[in-house]
């Protein structure tokens, strides 16, 4: 039996679409509140079709010295091109990108998951240091 944690692919962004790109300050403010914004399809365009899509993005993170990380969101891209019509007859596409804001006492890791319908399990991590 495969483990889920083996699951989850990785690879560099600028070459696979299908990575999370998590765009975040390198270090921030202690209690400040400050942007992240997760992307796919940043460097090579992900298709965004009835038959090949990003299903969801979720956006954790684990501050240092704690054992779970917190979920920061979650959001799922449902408008496709699929219609009554047939598929790809839509003139509605959602964009598989996601912005929030959080703020934190601790240094630690941002970490980004989505989810392809035919290429599986993606993720991606982003250091960040408070000051």
């Amino acid at each position: 039996m495969t483990d889920f944690k083996d699951l989850f692919q990785s690879a560099d962004w600028k070459t696979e679409k299908h990575v999370p790109v998590i765009e975040a300050p390198d270090s921030v403010s202690k209690g400040e509140f400050f942007d992240v914004k997760v992307t796919l399809g940043k460097e090579v365009a992900h298709p965004n079709k009835t038959e090949h899509h990003i299903r969801w993005i979720d956006v954790y993170f684990q501050p240092e010295g704690e054992k779970f990380p917190c979920q920061l969101g979650k959001t799922e891209f449902t408008a496709h091109g699929e219609s009554t019509q047939g598929p790809d007859t839509s003139t509605v596409y959602t964009h598989h990108q996601v912005t929030l804001s959080f703020k934190t006492e601790k240094s630690g890791t941002i970490y980004a998951t989505s989810y392809c319908n035919i290429h599986g399990l993606w993720k991606n991590a982003k250091d960040i240091t408070v000051e």
